[in-house]
Parts: structure tokens; sequence; C-alpha cells
């Protein structure tokens, strides 16, 4: 399942977000977005997870939870 986490604080690495998801299973791929002109993050990432229930369990528990001082949101995308 990919889950696409948005309003990221600008501050947020994508190591602390492959730490935030690896807690609730495996992830198979984590993708912070960068503006290709600055390398500064877009302030959204990509997390895909094989198992669905794990991923499910991630996208409850972290869905509106503060990160770096931002209530981040987490969904399901294509």
């Amino acid at each position: 399942m990919k889950l696409l986490i948005r309003n990221l604080s600008r501050s947020t690495t994508e190591v602390q977000i492959h730490k935030m998801f690896e807690e609730f299973g495996k992830i198979s791929a984590c993708n912070l977005v960068l503006d290709d002109k600055t390398g500064k993050s877009k302030g959204f990432a990509f997390v895909e997870m094989a198992d669905d229930e794990q991923a499910t369990r991630a996208m409850k528990a972290l869905h509106e939870m503060m990160v770096d001082k931002s209530r981040i949101r987490v969904k399901i995308t294509e």
C-alpha cells in the first residue's frame, strides 16, 4: 500500500519519516519529495508498505500527529 504524507515541516528528513513508519512494519520505499532547484523538502513524502494491515495501522496512528511542529496528514494514494 502506498501512503501520502502531507504537511511535513521543511526540516523533517526522510530518515525521520522512515523511522516513524518502520515501527509499524517493513517499508518497501520511502521518498521525501525535494525541490529540484533548492534541494529542500516540498513538505510531502510517499511511503510504501507491502503489508496492507501494517500500512493501515501506521496511517491511523500517525495521521494528524505533531512532527517538528507540524500536524502531518497521512492517506492512501495510488
